[in-house]
């Protein structure tokens, strides 16, 4: 593995309130171009952030979860003709038509659905379900009507998510088992496994430079791992800080996100050609603000949950 101990420059973050009252339990963010879709679980909204205003889709079911939390929509991810959204309060996939920002149809899944991705390759969606150990697979050739068509059964609980979608490859991982899986999305068989490295308190989220074979995973408290896509081999490591969880990269820059909610920060790097990873900024964020988004001009959204808030950093020039 290639040590990285260049100091990154301070940058300045700003809180954007959202329009609701905090705590805004946040989880699974996606951008789409310059827009950021945020999931307000405990609202029951889906909020749009666009030009600068916040829009929402209401109307999703909310429930009590564990430690009395009020949980509902927790997952976005950007479909063909729609944008889909798992809702915790009803254990639903719901598909969002993004012009009329309208709720269409949905799926409802055997357990609690996680992390919602869609995968390009195959035209589905796939949602991790950990409670069950299991993988569940949305057929959505009509885009605003997804369909249950599978399961794929993993070997401890689904974490985290990333899509090459040339080669035809999901990557998750296990974050009881400190693994990190490669699912051929046709076939949806894992073709390659190894060590996540991240020790007991296991892998988080994912990310990925398809072109350049690298994928980046979340430690939650040891920082990114920059590793071989195809065999698993440590090209580098970030040291993000303690309380990282989903994490964004942009292949365009080469600029990795990652936002620790333990150490109130986030970190910008650059990826190397030789795999490894260069810090750029850090800038404080709100406390617990675990996972991180990007938009296309290298904006970064870091959500804090209690503050009812996105910190936002501007673009690294």
């Amino acid at each position: 593995m290639i040590a990285i101990a260049l100091a990154a420059a301070a940058a300045t973050a700003t809180p954007l309130r959202l329009p609701a009252e905090p705590p805004v339990l946040m989880d699974y963010l996606a951008a789409d171009g310059a827009r950021v879709w945020i999931p307000a679980g405990n609202t029951g909204k889906v909020f749009l952030l666009t030009g600068g205003q916040f829009r929402a889709v209401g109307g999703f079911a909310t429930k009590k979860g564990s430690g009395d939390r009020l949980v509902g929509p927790s997952a976005v991810t950007i479909g063909e003709g729609a944008v889909y959204v798992g809702n915790r309060g009803d254990s639903r996939i719901w598909a969002i038509d993004p012009r009329s920002m309208e709720k269409k149809g949905s799926a409802e899944m055997p357990s609690t659905p996680d992390g919602v991705f869609y995968v390009a390759t195959t035209k589905e969606v796939w949602v991790t379900t950990p409670r069950q150990r299991s993988i569940q697979i949305l057929d959505v050739k009509d885009p605003l009507a997804p369909k249950l068509v599978g399961t794929i059964a993993t070997a401890g609980q689904p974490e985290g998510y990333a899509v090459d979608i040339g080669k035809g490859t999901v990557y998750t991982n296990l974050e009881d088992t400190d693994r990190t899986l490669a699912i051929d999305a046709t076939s949806r068989k894992v073709v390659s496994t190894w060590d996540s490295g991240c020790g007991k308190d296991g892998p988080r989220g994912m990310a990925l430079d398809a072109s350049r074979g690298v994928l980046f995973i979340a430690c939650f408290t040891a920082g990114v791992m920059a590793v071989d896509a195809k065999t698993g081999a440590r090209k580098g490591r970030l040291e993000a800080g303690d309380g990282v969880d989903n994490i964004d990269y942009l292949p365009s820059k080469r600029f990795l996100y990652a936002s620790a909610g333990r150490s109130e920060k986030v970190t910008v790097a650059y990826l190397q050609d030789d795999g490894s990873v260069k810090p750029l900024v850090t800038a404080q964020v709100g406390r617990g603000s675990r996972v991180i988004v990007a938009t296309e001009d290298g904006t970064a959204y870091a959500a804090d949950s209690g503050g009812g808030e996105l910190w936002v950093l501007k673009p690294v020039e």
